[in-house]
C-alpha cells in the first residue's frame, strides 16, 4: 500500500538533496507565511543557493521553463515544487518582469520580494524562520507592508497593486499607511498590466470570503477605476427607500456580496456584483408617483455585464452565465404568476441554482421579502422526483406521419405539446397522439 506524500514532505526531500550537494535550501514565501498564520499551505516553494544548472544536475528531469529567471520546476511524488535561485532583479521595463537577474544571497533575495509577509524563509529541517524584512512582526500586527520603497515595488511589477488588495482582503490585514499611499498615488500603473492578469487577481479578490472589504479597497484605492469604472457609478445612486431601506446601489451590492457563503463560485460573485450595474444609466424619477425607477436595468445590465467581462477576457461560459443571470434577476418577482410549464422551464436552466442564491441575497439585503424564494424552494421539492423537462411525448416524425410538411408550424405545435405535458394534462404518448389529431 503506497503512502501519500504531502507537499511539505516532498519539498523537504528536495531541500535535503540540495543541502547534501552543498547548497543552502529554504522554504520561501507563501508557504512560510501560511504556516505561521496556522493555515495549510497549498504548495511549497524552495529558494536555494544552487544555480539552475546545478539544480538540473541534481534533478535532471526537472522543467527549466523559468531557468532564465533562476526558476526550475521539479515534479516529485506528484507535486510540482518550484526551486528558485536566490537572486536580485535588474530593471523592469514592462512593469511585469525584470530584464535581467543576478544570483545572490538570501538577504538580497528577500529584498526583491513584494510584501514583508511574503519575504520570509524557513529552514526545512529545524523549522526556524529566517526573517530579513520584519515579516513576522507584520504578521503579528496583521499589517500588509511593501518591502523597502513601496513605489519602487509597484513600479517594478504593477500587478502588485492588486496583490496588495488581495492579501489585505484574504487575511483581513490593514495596509500600512505608506504602502497604501503608494497604491492610491500610483493606481494608474495598473494600466500597464494585461487584462488577463488583472482578471485573475480580481477573481481571487471577489471570490474571497471577505470580498466586500476587497471591493471597498478597490474603490477607495482608485484601482477599480482602471479596469471596471462602471462600479463607481453605483455609489450615490439612490433607490426607492420603501424597497431599499439599506441605501444606494453600491451599499446594496456590497451587503449582498457580504451575505454570500465563503465558497461562493466566481460566476455567482460576478453576478451579484453586476446585477444592478445598469441602474445608474436607467435611473428616472416618476413625478406622478414620486418614485425612483430603473426600467429595463436588467436587460441593459446583461449587455453591460457582457461588455465588462469580455473586456477582462473572462471565458465565454462565465460571460454567458453571468449575463444570463443578470438578465433574469427581475423575473423572480413574477414566479408565482407563472403557469406551471413556465415555472418548470424557468427552473430548468443550468444557472438556476446560482440565480436562486442571487435572489436570496438580493431580497435579504433590501426589503427582506422571501415569498418568491419560498415558493420556488417548495416547487423544487414538488418537482424533485421527475425531470423538470421530460423527454417529449411527440416529435416532428409524428407530425410528418400525420401528413404535415416540415415548416415553422412544427415548432409551434411541438411547443404547445410540451406545455400540455409540463402542465400535467398530457401524461403518456397515446394521450399526446390523440391531442395532436385533435389539433390537426
Amino acid at each position: 500500500m503506497s503512502v501519500l506524500i504531502t507537499p511539505r514532505q516532498s519539498a523537504t526531500e528536495i531541500a535535503r538533496k540540495l543541502a547534501a550537494a552543498g547548497h543552502v535550501a529554504y522554504f520561501a514565501g507563501g508557504c512560510v507565511r501560511d504556516k505561521i498564520l496556522g493555515l495549510e499551505p497549498k504548495d511549497y516553494d524552495v529558494a536555494t543557493s544552487a544555480t539552475p544548472a546545478e539544480v538540473l544536475t541534481i534533478f535532471p528531469k526537472a522543467n527549466e521553463v523559468g531557468a532564465h529567471f533562476g526558476v526550475v520546476i521539479v515534479r516529485h511524488h506528484g507535486h510540482h515544487i518550484e526551486i528558485a535561485t536566490f537572486r536580485t532583479d535588474g530593471s523592469y521595463k514592462d512593469g511585469r518582469r525584470p530584464e535581467t537577474v543576478a544570483f545572490s544571497s538570501p538577504e538580497e533575495d528577500a529584498q526583491r520580494r513584494d510584501f514583508t509577509i511574503n519575504g520570509l524563509f524557513e529552514d526545512p529541517e529545524s523549522g526556524k524562520v529566517i526573517d530579513f524584512v520584519g515579516g513576522q512582526d507584520d504578521l503579528k500586527s496583521a499589517t500588509l507592508r511593501a518591502i523597502g520603497n513601496p513605489v519602487a515595488r509597484f513600479t517594478e511589477d504593477s500587478l502588485r497593486l492588486l496583490r496588495a488588495i488581495r492579501f489585505a482582503t484574504r487575511f483581513n490585514f490593514t495596509i500600512d499607511p505608506v504602502t497604501w499611499q503608494a497604491v492610491t498615488a500610483h493606481a494608474d500603473l495598473l494600466d500597464r498590466i494585461s487584462p488577463e492578469r488583472i482578471r485573475d487577481e480580481f477573481s481571487r479578490i471577489i471570490t474571497c470570503p471577505n470580498r466586500a472589504k476587497g471591493l471597498d479597497l478597490l474603490v477607495e484605492s482608485g484601482l477599480i477605476a482602471r479596469f471596471m469604472p462602471e462600479v463607481l457609478a453605483l455609489i450615490g445612486c439612490e433607490q426607492p427607500p420603501q424597497w431599499h431601506p439599506e441605501g444606494d446601489v453600491y451599499i446594496h451590492t456590497r451587503i449582498m456580496l457580504d451575505m454570500l457563503g465563503p465558497d461562493a463560485p466566481l460566476e455567482l460573485c460576478l453576478s451579484v456584483l453586476l446585477h444592478d450595474i445598469a441602474k445608474p444609466p436607467t435611473q428616472t424619477f416618476d413625478t406622478e408617483e414620486q418614485r425612483i425607477r430603473f426600467n429595463g436595468h436588467d436587460a441593459l445590465g446583461a449587455t453591460m455585464a457582457e461588455e465588462i467581462l469580455r473586456r477582462l477576457k473572462y471565458p465565454n461560459q462565465v460571460i454567458e452565465d453571468v449575463s444570463f443571470a443578470v438578465s433574469r434577476h427581475m423575473q423572480f418577482m413574477n414566479v408565482q404568476l407563472m403557469r406551471t410549464a413556465k415555472v418548470k422551464r424557468f427552473m430548468s436552466e443550468p444557472t438556476f441554482p446560482m440565480e436562486l442564491e442571487l435572489h436570496r441575497v438580493d431580497c435579504a439585503s433590501s426589503n427582506g421579502f422571501t415569498d418568491n424564494l419560498d415558493y420556488l424552494i417548495e416547487k423544487q421539492e414538488e418537482f424533485a422526483n421527475e425531470p423538470l423537462i421530460p423527454p417529449p411525448l411527440i416529435t416532428g416524425r409524428d407530425l410528418i406521419d400525420q401528413g404535415l410538411t416540415p415548416s415553422p408550424r412544427f415548432k409551434e405545435i411541438l411547443e404547445a405539446a410540451q406545455i400540455e405535458q409540463l402542465e400535467g394534462r398530457l401524461t403518456d404518448r397515446d394521450q399526446a397522439l390523440e391531442w395532436l389529431k385533435a389539433q390537426l
